[in-house]
C-alpha cells in the first residue's frame, strides 16, 4: 500500500502529536526543538557580527543562548522563527532526496550538534542532552538498525514545526520573560504582537509543506495521464 505525500504528512503530524504526549519518549524531540531554537539565536548573532558564549539546554526543554554583539532585535526574533524554518528545511530536504541520500541530513544535524558541544557547551546537563541527541540522529545511519531515515527526519521536522506553533504561546504568562518580552522592551511593540507573528510564521510554513505536497500529487497525476 502506497501513500501520497499529503497522506504521509498527515500521518507524520498525527505521530508528532502522539509522541508529544508520551513521557520520556517525547524528550529528545523537545530537546531537538530547543536546540534548533537556541542555535538559531547563535547563528543570528554570528551573521550580524556578534559571538556565541554558551548554549544551555535543560531537561525540561528550556534553553538559553548567551551572545554578545550583533543585532539584538534580529537575535531575539530568530529563536522561534529560526526553529520553524529549520523544521521546514530538514523536512523539505529529506523529501527531495532518496532514502539513501537523506542520511546526509542526519549527518548534517549530527555535525551541528558536535560543533555546538565542542565550542559553546559548558554544563553537564547540556552535554548529556546533546549526547542523547547525537545518538538519536546517528542511530538511523547503522544498517543493522532498521529505521527509515527519510521518514525519521521528516517526523523530526514536523515535530519541530508543530512545537514552534505552540511554544510562543507560553510567553503569554504575564511574567515578562523570554524573547517576546525582550523584543517588546527593545521595540515598544507588545509581546502579544511578536507571539502572533511567530505563530503565523509557523502555520505559514506548515501550509507551504501542504502546498508542496499538493503540487507533487498534481504533477504525478499529470504524468500518469501523459504516460498511462
Amino acid at each position: 500500500m502506497t501513500f501520497s505525500s499529503q497522506q504521509r504528512l498527515i500521518a507524520l503530524i498525527v505521530m508528532a502529536f502522539i509522541i508529544d504526549y508520551l513521557p520520556f519518549i517525547n524528550l529528545p524531540f523537545l530537546w531537538s526543538e530547543t536546540f534548533f531554537h537556541e542555535i538559531s539565536h547563535g547563528l543570528a548573532a554570528l551573521i550580524t557580527g556578534g559571538s556565541i558564549h554558551t548554549i544551555t539546554i535543560n531537561f525540561n526543554g528550556a534553553g538559553m543562548c548567551m551572545t554578545s554583539g550583533g543585532v539584538p532585535i534580529f537575535i531575539s526574533f530568530s529563536g522561534y522563527a529560526g526553529s520553524v524554518f529549520w523544521g521546514l528545511f530538514i523536512y523539505s530536504l529529506a523529501d527531495v532526496l532518496s532514502h539513501r541520500k537523506s542520511r546526509f541530513v542526519l549527518m548534517l544535524i549530527a555535525a551541528m550538534i558536535s560543533i555546538t558541544l565542542a565550542l559553546w557547551v559548558r554544563d553537564l546537563t547540556t552535554i548529556l542532552i546533546l549526547i542523547v541527541l547525537l545518538m538519536m540522529y546517528l542511530l538511523p545511519l547503522f544498517k543493522t538498525i532498521r529505521i527509515n531515515s527519510k521518514l525519521f527526519i521528516q517526523l523530526v521536522g514536523v515535530f519541530v514545526m508543530l512545537d514552534a506553533v505552540r511554544s510562543p504561546l507560553y510567553l503569554l504568562d504575564g511574567r515578562d520573560m523570554g524573547d517576546g518580552a525582550s523584543l517588546a522592551e527593545m521595540t515598544y511593540v507588545p509581546e502579544l504582537v511578536w507571539v502572533i507573528i511567530w505563530v503565523v510564521i509557523a502555520l505559514g510554513c506548515l501550509s507551504i509543506l501542504w502546498k508542496i505536497d499538493n503540487r507533487k500529487i498534481t504533477k504525478d497525476y499529470e504524468n500518469e495521464l501523459r504516460h498511462p
